[in-house]
């Protein structure tokens, strides 16, 4: 009988290891954490979006490095299979706005679960706080794994399935990348990618914590546009988080060149005519107010200091003296607030690691190295990404489930 090791207990490697098995192979699954899937219990605040429902245009429009190499993987295993077989292993699914899959429950644990199960039904062996230290090759052939109580385990194929190095008390501390270099492999240069940003303005500091639902964040370097988004986005003491900002700074990680900057617009829905007269229309209901008590239909209130602020116009000053000019100024600047970009928050808050093992050395029919006989990858270990949406599980649960069923095969 074949034995398949799976190093890394996530999303890809529980896949991973699911697929070995339904080969015909026995299957090893090493953890280092004390538990399996700890990455994959935070995700989605808690809640797991396990995938996306849209078609296969949409999943692909949706990657953001590498989408090509993951043909196979995407056809092999796609996202109605995915939400078959965890339904079918007693975790009941359910789609939401813009086609993201969650568990019924809105807990992530029910995913984890499920994969037990799976696991356990297929005789998979789990063996949890157990670190690899390196791989064992022979003669360009991965011999097994060295564990870091310095014990060997022997098998006929390896999945590298360990994460990147975000969220690294999870686990993901790039140990991955370690021994693919070992072996030869090239891992492209790592960046934390949806993640946060940070802002040179103060007034983020004075509006943090207000949740802004439908606006839309442009991204600009220079004069070029490279991200524009519609949705919900936060403002943070640093800058801004959210949704929005997350898929913003994923453009900003692969593209950005030279300065850039983000513009926010409070009402995307209406054009700048619509708006004026919507202002002029609240100015009229207020025009014995001053200027600062009349925006509270407008905006969130711990906004209003920052807009009033913004405006150049005297907080003090009555409704009805605010001059045309002032008023369009006002309206331009709520289309069009300025964010001025200082860099993006560092890997501790990174939902995902852009970059990773080079794909040209991985064979995307197979996830088999071209390095080594014998050595599969799955997951963020992987130099692909996508953005917010399950997206980014999908590859995991797509890369693993080709790279557990080739590994797992007895001719290969």
């Amino acid at each position: 009988m074949k034995k398949v090791i799976v190093i890394g207990g996530g999303a890809a490697g529980m896949m991973a290891a699911v697929a070995a098995a339904d080969q015909g192979s026995k299957v090893l699954l090493l953890e280092k954490n004390e538990k399996l899937g700890k990455k994959l219990f935070i995700t989605g605040k808690g809640r797991c979006n396990v995938t996306n429902a849209g078609d296969m245009e949409n999943l692909f429009a949706n990657v953001m490095t590498n989408e090509k190499f993951l043909y196979s993987a995407f056809y092999t295993y796609d996202n109605n299979m995915v939400m078959d077989f965890l339904e079918k292993a007693g975790c009941p699914l359910k789609v939401e706005r813009g086609d993201r899959v969650f568990p019924v429950s809105d807990h992530s644990s029910d995913v984890i679960a499920a994969f037990q199960r799976e696991l356990k039904k297929r005789n998979v062996e789990i063996r949890l706080n157990t670190e690899v230290k390196e791989l064992m090759t022979e003669e360009s052939r991965a011999m097994g794994v060295l564990l870091s109580n310095g014990k060997k385990e022997y098998a006929d194929a390896v999945i590298i399935a360990t994460g990147g190095i975000s969220y690294a008390s999870t686990g993901s501390t790039g140990d991955g990348y370690r021994f693919a270099r070992k072996v030869g492999h090239k891992v492209v240069d790592c960046k934390p990618s949806l993640v946060p940003f940070n802002m040179k303005e103060d007034w983020c500091k004075e509006a943090m914590g207000v949740s802004l639902k439908n606006v839309s964040l442009t991204l600009k370097c220079g004069k070029k546009e490279i991200y524009s988004g519609f949705g919900e986005m936060l403002i943070t003491h640093f800058g801004i988080s959210g949704p929005l900002a997350l898929s913003a700074s994923s453009y900003y990680v692969s593209k950005a060149k030279g300065d850039c900057m983000c513009y926010l617009d409070l009402k995307p829905a209406l054009t700048l005519e619509q708006l004026d007269k919507r202002v002029l229309r609240d100015f009229e209901e207020s025009k014995n107010k001053q200027f600062r008590n009349a925006l509270s239909h407008l905006f969130p209130s711990k906004l209003i200091p920052v807009m009033v602020k913004l405006s150049g116009i005297d907080p003090e000053k009555k409704v009805n003296e605010i001059t045309k000019e002032e008023r369009k100024s006002f309206v331009e600047l709520i289309k069009n607030i300025p964010l001025t970009i200082d860099g993006v928050r560092d890997f501790k808050e990174a939902i995902i690691t852009k970059g990773g093992v080079s794909v040209k050395e991985v064979n995307p029919s197979t996830m088999e190295s071209k390095v080594l006989c014998g050595l599969y990858f799955a997951g963020e270990v992987l130099d692909v990404d996508a953005l917010t949406g399950g997206y980014n599980l999908q590859i995991a649960w797509s890369t693993g489930y080709l790279a557990g069923s080739n590994a797992g095969q007895r001719d290969s």
